[in-house]
């Protein structure tokens, strides 16, 4: 009996599953409620991505060069001088990335379900099937119509949300909100942003993360990450981001408000029985950076190719262990990229004086040169052992700083 394998979810986490099981010629079902979701997200993607995940041009909105940071005291460091030629930021609107994906899938065989799902049964043996009860919404109707489907294996690519990872028990992680409100501009002010994406520290616009002015097709998003998940407290970081953006921002007309949680770390169980958890699901977000796209498509993928691997091309179906392989593969891969940015934001994103140091930091060119390679790349670039010392002494003279100036 061929292998069958649902996909619940349809961001960039579980179509990229899906299109990788069903180029092996694995029976897919893709499970999504929404297919018009538009997620709330800064929607900036690396040029890695573009290339792995063989995107079109016409996703990517915007080509960002340039990049301001932007310190509490409002001190700006213009970032970018050390792209090459044809190196840039993705910036994207999720509903247009995430459509292109699912439709990709679709169109090389994932058989796709609007629906809802409700619960999934848990097999009593190893060999009996998972069955997935849901409420098919194809025809439109609100509540719509139970139905249940039998698979082998399941792939929970549903959100930081996310109803597979509550029915299997994997357990909580802590949560950030990313809060955004889409802005058009008049044309003039709209040709500042270009090619240029802003971001602000301090305790203003965000106690955690930073703020954001973002370019898209044509608006601006901007918003801000928090740990604070008070409406009262978000308004007034949002309120922040839009004071210190004024200037940039006059004239803009609001058109539309949206919000989300972002998980803050992976969660204590990612497999559980033959159930997988990918992206949002499991919890891969970065600290620091708060970028979870990349790492959504790349945990997808490469949880899809360990079940073609283990399963001899949907010969015979794989176990829990085999299952736990992709989690394996993708902690020696990503685990020291995730620790590094954890350490840094614990480090600079503490207090306003610390993020001026961290701003101030930023000014270098090699410590640039070093944040933009492993970015753009997703490789942790070593630099020669002079540089890595020279960033590190301003690493530390930065911090001195900073605490010096700490009340």
């Amino acid at each position: 009996m061929a292998l069958r394998v649902a996909v619940v979810g349809s961001g960039p986490a579980g179509s990229s599953a899906a299109e990788t099981l069903v180029k092996a010629g694995i029976e897919t079902y893709l499970i999504e409620r929404k297919l018009d979701n538009a997620k709330p997200c800064g929607g900036a993607i690396p040029l890695c991505m573009v290339d792995e995940f063989d995107l079109p041009p016409h996703i990517i909105d915007r080509q960002v060069r340039k990049m301001k940071m932007i310190s509490p005291s409002n001190v700006e460091v213009n970032i970018g001088g050390t792209l090459k030629d044809g190196e840039y930021i993705g910036m994207c609107r999720r509903e247009v990335l995430d459509g292109f994906l699912r439709d990709r899938a679709i169109k090389l065989g994932a058989k796709i379900i609007n629906g809802t799902v409700n619960k999934l049964e848990i097999p009593a043996s190893d060999s009996a099937p998972y069955v997935i009860h849901y409420a098919d919404l194809s025809s439109g109707s609100l509540e719509g119509e139970m139905k249940k489907l039998e698979v082998d294996l399941v792939i929970g690519a549903d959100g930081a949300n996310s109803r597979i990872a509550k029915e299997i028990d994997a357990g909580d992680y802590n949560y950030a909100i990313a809060f955004q409100e889409r802005i058009r501009l008049p044309d003039a002010q709209m040709a500042y942003y270009e090619d240029l994406a802003e971001m602000y520290v301090g305790d203003d616009v965000s106690t955690d993360f930073y703020a954001w002015v973002f370019p898209k097709y044509d608006h601006v998003a901007v918003g801000t990450g928090t740990m604070q998940v008070h409406k009262a407290d978000i308004k007034k970081l949002q309120a922040g981001i839009r004071a210190r953006a004024a200037h940039r921002l006059q004239g803009g007309e609001i058109i539309k408000v949206e919000a989300h949680p972002i998980p803050e770390h992976p969660r204590p169980r990612r497999v559980v029985g033959r159930v997988a958890l990918v992206g949002d699901a499991a919890g891969y977000v970065t600290k620091s950076s708060g970028e979870g796209i990349y790492f959504a498509a790349k945990s997808g993928r490469m949880c899809a190719e360990m079940i073609v691997e283990r399963s001899e091309k949907g010969a015979k179906v794989p176990t829990e262990s085999d299952l736990k392989a992709y989690i394996k593969r993708w902690d020696k891969e990503y685990g020291i990229t995730y620790l590094v940015l954890d350490i840094l934001q614990r480090v600079f994103y503490r207090t306003d004086a610390t993020r001026e140091a961290f701003v101030e930091m930023c000014a270098d060119i090699d410590v640039q040169r070093l944040t933009f390679d492993s970015y753009l790349y997703k490789t942790v670039v070593p630099a020669n052992p002079l540089t890595q010392l020279k960033i590190t002494a301003k690493t530390i003279g930065s911090l001195l700083r900073g605490n010096a100036l700490a009340p």
